[in-house]
């Protein structure tokens, strides 16, 4: 599900800072583009930083924030979910069990039983 979080974009002579209040982060980009895919990556970087520490996600404000003049405001979409599914790829080790004839079969065909896993994961749980 994307969420959009209230941004304080500070125009400097080397591009621009980006401020995103609710989450107290900043991060920075040359163009105005760019500054906007850093604030999305640093938006969901904090987002499954705070997950994975057990702790919520702070809800963003409705509301674009009140800037000083020459700043801009604008909201930034992330998908956590799918943040998480593009950039978190630690691996963890699983035991399967499986019959025998299946293992040799293969074995034979030199199968990569991860792969077939993940493929099979994926396909299962809808996930790309």
């Amino acid at each position: 599900m994307k969420t959009a979080y209230p941004t304080i974009l500070t125009p400097t002579t080397k591009g621009y800072l980006v401020y995103v209040p609710d989450l107290e982060i900043n991060t920075e980009g040359d163009t105005l583009e760019e500054a906007l895919d850093m604030a999305a990556d640093a938006i969901g970087l904090m987002g499954i930083t705070l997950q994975d520490a057990g702790k919520g996600i702070p809800h963003p404000a409705s509301e674009l924030p009140a800037c000083a003049d020459g700043d801009m405001t604008t909201f930034v979409l992330v998908d956590f979910d799918a943040y998480r599914r593009a950039n978190d790829m630690r691996t963890v080790r699983k035991n399967v069990t499986i019959p025998n004839y299946l293992n040799e079969l293969a074995e034979k065909a030199a199968i990569n039983f991860s792969q077939v896993l993940q493929d099979g994961l994926r396909q299962k749980l809808g996930v790309q």
